[in-house]
């Protein structure tokens, strides 16, 4: 089990906007993240086509492609926010963040080495599921439901499995070149995993500073109630999609 620290009301006030600073400023990313286009990992034309016309192995470009789809990845950095929100300890979030990488590697490579790619809308929504179900597990809601703790880690694990079908599907429509795959491939992983950490790094100095302050448990609940939401949008955006298309 992740250390989770008790404190406070079962259920805490509902959101305070004149909140301290550092609480409404998060609030506003994570609401921006909710509503922009990048949410859905975009894959922008300039880089397509610099895919596309590119052979042979070219492991410094794919490891910058990789940390730009993981740093403009909003799903995966909500995903990310949820795991570590009641985290303490390095070591409980070496071992979350690991498995998350671990599941996601292995689907990632896998599904573009054999060409499994899965309807982009639909995993898609399946990624904003991962961001509900871990706001869901943050604020007690299977204990309360379900009477018992579902297994935080196997859920972490399968998620990033999701995850990176997810991503696999989105290099797929790079039209890679089979010249020189595999390692570009895994550059490409190399570059996902330098960009989650360059993302943790900024997720834990900004929860650290709150954690000290004396808002945090009072806006802990709201704050996962936030990412929810937004998990919701994520899920509706991508289910419209593949309805309309």
């Amino acid at each position: 089990m992740h250390s989770r620290q008790r404190g406070g009301p079962a259920v805490l006030p509902w959101l305070n906007w004149r909140a301290r600073p550092l609480f409404v400023a998060l609030v506003f990313l994570l609401t921006f993240a909710g509503i922009t286009e990048a949410f859905a990992h975009a894959v922008t034309a300039g880089d397509k086509g610099y895919i596309q016309e590119i052979s042979g192995v070219n492991l410094l470009p794919f490891v910058y492609l990789g940390a730009k789809h993981m740093m403009t990845g909003y799903d995966h950095i909500l995903f990310l926010l949820g795991v570590i929100f009641f985290l303490y300890r390095l070591t409980h979030i070496g071992i979350y963040v690991s498995l998350f990488a671990l599941g996601h590697s292995t689907t990632m490579i896998l599904g573009v080495y054999f060409n499994v790619g899965i309807n982009s809308y639909l995993i898609d929504a399946i990624i904003g599921l991962s961001v509900v179900y871990k706001a869901l597990d943050n604020i007690g809601a299977f204990q309360r439901w379900l009477g018992f703790q579902p297994n935080t880690k196997a859920a972490t694990l399968v998620f990033g499995l999701f995850h990176g079908l997810g991503l696999a599907t989105k290099i797929l429509e790079y039209d890679v070149s089979p010249d020189g795959l595999v390692p570009n491939l895994l550059a490409f992983n190399v570059g996902v995993e330098i960009g989650q950490l360059l993302a943790l790094a900024v997720i834990l100095i900004a929860m650290s500073y709150w954690r000290r302050t004396s808002s945090f448990f009072r806006h802990a609940y709201s704050a996962n109630v936030v990412m929810m939401c937004l998990g919701f949008m994520l899920m509706g955006y991508q289910l419209t999609g593949y309805v309309a298309s």
